[in-house]
């Protein structure tokens, strides 16, 4: 009976956390973590609903994104090992990401590291020690793979071609918070379409594959 309790009190705490979480967006969800003790800079983009068994051990910077999937771990589950020696043993350490930093998608945050300022984590990645600021690490574990200034300019680049022609941002705006965003998405849509036509139109069926490899 007392099991049975347990699991609908579970059941009752789910349903509420859910009830609680559509009261919010990516940009405002910050709030909610903020109420878990978390400290959270202005302007971020969190699509991730969990900050982790410790959110009070996160502290994110202002203009953070961070991407779906992304797990923050703030406890060493290692020191279940020392069982024999302490049964109440348990590590903990905190998760620390500066200012204008992205991390992307399905990304493993380890405790104790630091990602500094202007810094992006590679989708996928495993982090288990600082992250120098102005870096892109990417891997498993996580290491430096270039500079920051040396990706910019690559984006800006190919932004000035993929950006629809068309589009219309007015002014005190930016793409996101524009009233357009949903026009602009199509534009941008058959823009990119038009523009990788060529690309999307190769034959990837896997004879050509094969054939392609042995000329």
């Amino acid at each position: 009976m007392k099991h049975q309790f347990k699991f609908i009190k579970d059941i009752i705490l789910k349903v509420r956390k859910s009830i609680e979480l559509r009261k919010y967006n990516s940009y405002s969800i910050a709030e909610y973590f903020r109420k878990q003790g978390a400290q959270i800079g202005n302007g971020c983009n969190i699509i991730p609903t969990s900050l982790g068994t410790e959110p009070y051990l996160v502290k994110i910077g202002n203009n953070v994104t961070i991407a779906s999937g992304v797990t923050f771990i703030t406890h060493d589950g290692g020191a279940w090992i020392l069982r024999d020696e302490d049964s109440n043993a348990q590590v903990f350490g905190p998760i620390i990401i500066n200012d204008n930093c992205v991390i992307g998608q399905n990304a493993i945050l380890f405790p104790n590291i630091r990602i500094g300022r202007n810094s992006i984590v590679g989708a996928g990645s495993v982090v288990i020690s600082d992250v120098p600021p102005n870096t892109i690490v990417m891997g498993v574990p996580a290491r430096p793979f270039g500079s920051v200034e040396k990706y910019k300019q690559k984006c800006i680049e190919r932004w000035r071609i993929q950006q629809p022609p068309d589009c219309i941002i007015e002014p005190g705006k930016d793409w996101w918070t524009s009233k357009h965003f949903a026009q602009n998405r199509e534009k941008l849509k058959n823009h990119l379409l038009k523009l990788f036509q060529k690309e999307l139109a190769l034959d990837t069926t896997e004879d050509t594959v094969n054939k392609k490899h042995s000329d």
